[in-house]
């Protein structure tokens, strides 16, 4: 009888504290693809999910109507593992924070940068984070924006082989973001080999 008891708890201690751990974050920068290969690299990062954010339209689509919202990416995270600093970290020296007419060689709305933040501690934090990188380079305009997190839309449907690209299509990846001056632009502004 003492064990089970001392079993239950152990379960009921780990099924609470592995739920409480589980957080999200939203993030645009750019082609999805690309953010969620940068992402599902980090050690703490369960599952990335690619798709749209940040607009009114209901249930945009890639190949449709996505007018106003960003390509972004829902990370969902261990936050044992992985602090949403950490996160944030890694979003920066993943983008051009510079650039208010899209990401590299993706140009328009939708492929704007920004961070999406959930509630006052996120925003905090976002806001020193983005303080940090103006402070490293003051000659230059940080754009990327901190937004309240609105409605993210996973891509589905006959889109969905949009989902994990970068697994599914490692060659075409790989030449689109060679092509596209990605890595190329991010080793120019951070240092960072990727």
């Amino acid at each position: 009888m003492k064990y089970t008891v001392v079993l239950i708890l152990f379960i009921i201690i780990g099924v609470f504290s592995s739920e409480t751990s589980a957080e999200k974050a939203i993030f645009a920068g750019g082609c999805f693809w690309c953010m969620e290969s940068d992402f599902e690299k980090l050690d703490g990062v369960n599952e990335v999910i690619s798709g749209f954010t940040g607009g009114t339209l209901e249930n945009p689509t890639y190949r449709g109507n996505h007018y106003g919202h960003y390509e972004a990416v829902e990370i969902d995270y261990d936050a044992s593992k992985l602090s949403y600093q950490d996160l944030l970290d890694h979003y920066w020296i993943n983008i051009d924070p510079f650039d208010d007419n899209g990401q590299f060689c993706d140009k328009g709305f939708s492929y704007k940068s920004a961070i999406f933040v959930a509630n006052e501690d996120e925003k905090r934090l976002a806001e020193a984070s983005k303080q940090l990188v103006i402070s490293q380079f003051p000659e230059q305009t940080v754009v990327t924006p901190i937004l309240n997190t609105t409605k993210f839309y996973p891509i589905k449907g006959n889109e969905v082989h949009h989902q994990d690209y970068y697994k599914k299509s490692p060659v075409r990846y790989k030449l689109y973001r060679w092509n596209c001056g990605r890595d190329q632009r991010l080793q120019e502004i951070w240092g960072v080999k990727k």
